[in-house]
């Protein structure tokens, strides 16, 4: 049996693997690695609900700012937080069990207009949205609008989660 112990320092984490080489009787070898030092602490979240519950809040923000930006959205202001914060747990929900079905009944509407109705998908989720939760909760008064308040949702969307979500749950470097 041969032990080798190796302890390398990649962005500040110190990895160390131990790497344990055993040869049988007949002299196949075999090679076995353990990790037996990984620092956990530069990594900010650890939990995978916990992770899941700050996107959601990223996105109840999301929801939130785009209220104020278009008049034909609202959200109940009696409970607001409550509110966007329901309503991006739902669309959340629809986005992982309907919006594939949805995206592949529309997809050659899709393909003939070179992507340009894909926003009607998401159009789709917020209207279901807004039919589970309830107009005097969570509502979108004009089809119109509601076009350019998905794109608008997107864009957020994709900005909260490059400079805001994935700095707080990804590791430390």
């Amino acid at each position: 049996m041969f032990c080798v112990i190796l302890i390398t320092n990649i962005g500040g984490i110190k990895m160390g693997k131990k790497i344990i080489i055993e040869s049988d009787d007949n002299g196949t070898i075999k090679k076995v690695e353990r990790n037996i030092y990984k620092d956990n602490h530069y990594k900010l979240v650890n939990n995978r609900f916990v992770e899941w519950l700050i996107y959601m809040v990223g996105y109840a923000i999301v929801l939130i700012t785009v209220s104020f930006f278009f008049k034909s959205f609202t959200i109940n202001m009696n409970n607001y937080g409550l509110y966007a914060l329901l309503a991006s747990i739902i669309i959340y929900i629809l986005n992982q069990t309907i919006k594939p079905v949805i995206t592949w009944m529309t997809l050659p509407i899709t393909i003939l207009s070179w992507g340009l109705l894909y926003p009607i998908t998401n159009v789709i989720i917020l209207y279901l949205t807004s039919f589970i939760l309830g107009s005097n909760n969570f509502h979108i008064s004009n089809i119109f609008a509601a076009f350019f308040i998905a794109i608008f949702i997107s864009l957020l969307n994709i900005l909260m989660e490059g400079l805001v979500l994935k700095p707080i749950t990804r590791n430390v470097r």
